[in-house]
């Protein structure tokens, strides 16, 4: 961060009355503003923080002050509340008249968005500072680290992007295969039922061709037996019908007789 503004009272008969509070406050917070900064192995916001309510004391007799305001917006970085010391450092960017005062504000101004890691804006603020102030090292430097950040940044989110594209291609490619798998286990399934049902159909017609070739062979044998007769049925067959024309010659025999008695019966009549 850079120095502050330490402000120096040349006081004349004139203008003793006025604005001696306002010149006490400030003189009080720079002193606990460099008690602040002389400790150099701890940030002590107390007295950041005491700084800060002096410089507020001050401006609220002279809140247009650019000084003062500059004070204040350093006190406020020294406690981290980065945001409020960007709003402070971008109003006293649009007001500060002198090149190398608005240098060393941008450059402040970057620090805190820096500290936010709005690399963005903190790389512009410092672009700006080096077009008012080009030969400051010092914000050619933290220009040159928050350029580097952004790099890093930006390589981190394109190996994240292609990490996470990796991983959804590696997933997709699970899911995919799964799937086809899955799909080759039920075409399989599906083949070797109907395979199965192929084959018990097979064995069915084959059992019933079988069967019915059984049943035919069964019928054919038992045709033959049932048209066939035994010697002995032939011959108690062939005796009846011998005994059935000895009969009948018998009665037509008798029948003649009969006849020719008649005959002769009328004519001896």
């Amino acid at each position: 961060m850079r120095r502050i503004y330490f402000i120096l009272f040349l006081l004349t008969v004139s203008g003793i009355a006025f604005g001696q509070n306002e010149r006490k406050f400030v003189r009080n917070g720079n002193k606990l503003f460099m008690e602040a900064v002389r400790d150099s192995m701890r940030v002590d916001t107390v007295k950041y923080s005491n700084a800060e309510t002096e410089y507020r004391k001050a401006l609220e007799k002279r809140p247009e002050d650019l000084k003062w305001n500059y004070n204040l917006a350093d006190a406020l970085y020294k406690q981290q509340k980065f945001e409020d010391a960007e709003g402070k450092f971008s109003e006293l960017a649009e007001k500060m008249e002198d090149p190398i005062d608005r240098a060393r504000v941008n450059h402040n101004l970057g620090n805190t968005q820096l500290m936010q890691e709005k690399l963005d804006e903190s790389i512009e603020s410092y672009k700006k500072a080096l077009r008012e102030n080009p030969d400051d090292l010092e914000t050619k430097y933290n220009l040159a680290y928050a350029q580097m950040l952004k790099k890093q940044k930006e390589q981190q989110q394109k190996q994240n992007q292609d990490q996470n594209k990796d991983q959804n291609k590696d997933q997709n490619k699970d899911q995919n295969k799964d799937k086809n798998d899955q799909n080759k286990d039920n075409q399989d399934q599906n083949k070797d039922q109907n395979k199965d049902q192929q084959d018990q159909n097979k064995d069915q017609d084959q059992q019933n061709q079988d069967q019915n070739k059984d049943q035919n062979k069964d019928q054919q044998q038992q045709q033959p037996q049932q048209n066939k007769i035994s010697k002995q049925d032939a011959e108690q067959l062939l005796q009846a019908l011998q005994n059935d024309e000895r009969d009948i010659q018998d009665k037509v025999k008798k029948a003649k007789a009969a006849k020719a008695k008649r005959t002769r019966s009328e004519k001896e009549w």
